[in-house]
């Protein structure tokens, strides 16, 4: 009993003491309720936050049709609008109820044991990892399967891919001269404060060659921010590429770019190189 576990206690007495005791007790049972209630959240089953048509988590807002039967906004276009359970109206109401839950309902980041401790709301997961300073970059290097944080990255490839005495640092604003073979696909560079990867990548395409840059790293905010200007001269004749924002990346893509890059028609290539000035501008401070 309450009582009889204050009198035996040591250096607790009767009255106001043993008041805060039985405060201190009834509070440790109440959040060992609420420490349950989380509990069984976590145990829920998250797929019935999933819309049942495109099976993707729902998003704000969601809609109901009159018998209740729920759809997440991007079918109910595709839908004309009809229930496909009951045929009735969909994507006129919202549902206010699945609305709140969604807004209840947060999870660990998918890199909690990497060290994350953030919360994330359910369906934003793979938006939070990109921006998640924990998440695991991929070595651009051709052929290397290794992962590791953006910070750990440069180390590996400076220790594992680069040639003794082998020149590949540049700094912000001041242009920079490459040469690349197109064959070879891809160039790597790295800024010289921050150690961030940077990869010159080309394309051969039937009508021309595309060039484009990125960095390896989380989109994070906390990260800088950079912009980039690629110019290629052959014969008196000059193509200029300026971009607002150079792409961060967790891992790259070798499929030919459908936005953001410089493309050199093939009158102007001059066999299997290219000698291009680069410029990399900060944005932001890290």
């Amino acid at each position: 009993m309450v009582g009889a576990a204050i009198l035996e206690s040591p250096g607790e007495g009767i009255g106001s003491n043993s008041i805060l005791s039985q405060k201190r007790q009834l509070s440790s049972s109440d959040a060992a309720k609420r420490d349950a209630k989380k509990r069984s959240t976590m145990l829920m089953d998250l797929e019935i936050l999933d819309c049942p048509i495109c099976y993707e988590a729902f998003t704000i807002p969601s809609s109901r049709c009159d018998n209740g039967h729920l759809a997440c906004s991007s079918c109910c276009p595709k839908l004309n609008n009809k229930c496909p359970a009951c045929t009735s109206p969909v994507g006129h109401n919202r549902c206010r109820a699945m609305e709140s839950v969604l807004e209840s309902i947060l999870i660990p980041c998918p890199n909690a044991k990497l060290g994350c401790k953030k919360n994330v709301s359910y369906g934003k997961e793979l938006t939070h990892e990109k921006e998640c300073m924990f998440s695991h970059c991929a070595c651009p290097a051709l052929d290397c399967n290794y992962t590791s944080s953006y910070k750990d990255l440069y180390t590996h490839y400076r220790i594992t891919h680069m040639e003794i005495n082998q020149i590949n640092t540049f700094i912000c604003d001041i242009p920079l001269s490459v040469r690349m073979n197109i064959s070879k696909k891809i160039l790597i560079r790295t800024e010289h404060l921050t150690n961030h990867l940077f990869a010159v990548q080309c394309f051969r395409e039937p009508y021309g060659v595309y060039v484009t840059v990125s960095c390896i790293a989380p989109s994070s905010p906390e990260l800088s921010q950079y912009s980039y200007a690629l110019s290629y001269t052959v014969d008196g004749h000059t193509v200029i590429y300026k971009s607002p924002e150079v792409k961060r990346v967790l891992k790259l893509s070798f499929e030919t770019p459908l936005e953001n890059f410089m493309l050199i028609p093939n009158s102007l290539l001059r066999g299997d190189v290219l000698e291009m000035r680069i410029s990399v501008k900060k944005l932001n401070k890290e």
